[in-house]
């Protein structure tokens, strides 16, 4: 993949008004999008890239990342688990595995969907 089709994947990801924070396969924080790093600014925000994952779960969380990974790398076949749905936030919440070309697992990230209404108007250009 060239450094120009790298930078539209990031773009995608940067743009995304929703959290998304990718994990390498020992929970390494290696990547969170604006969006991850403003939700998470309290925490450390951008300083939380290179820590772990797991120092803000409890032991039934971190027990349920680990039993993902593992039945990720079960099959290719096996790349969404839905985790739980945030009350506090109204969206529904995924662990998504990522692959490399051949299939192979790489790491994980975290999926957010946001369940409540859209408040932006339909193209809304700001003129």
């Amino acid at each position: 993949m060239t450094d120009i089709n790298m930078q539209y994947f990031k773009s995608i990801i940067d743009q995304d008004v929703n959290e998304i924070v990718i994990c390498d396969l020992d929970t390494n924080i290696i990547y969170m999008n604006p969006a991850a790093i403003r939700h998470h600014e309290k925490r450390g925000g951008k300083a939380l890239i290179g820590t772990s994952m797991m120092r803000f779960l409890g032991t039934e969380c971190q027990n349920k990342v680990y039993k993902g990974l593992a039945w990720f790398k079960e099959s290719k076949d096996h790349n969404i688990i839905y985790t739980i749905h945030n009350d506090k936030y109204d969206r529904d919440e995924y662990m998504v595995a990522l692959r490399d070309e051949e299939g192979n697992l790489i790491g994980y990230y975290e999926k957010h969907i946001v369940k409540s209404p859209e408040t932006m108007k339909h193209y809304d250009f700001h003129e």
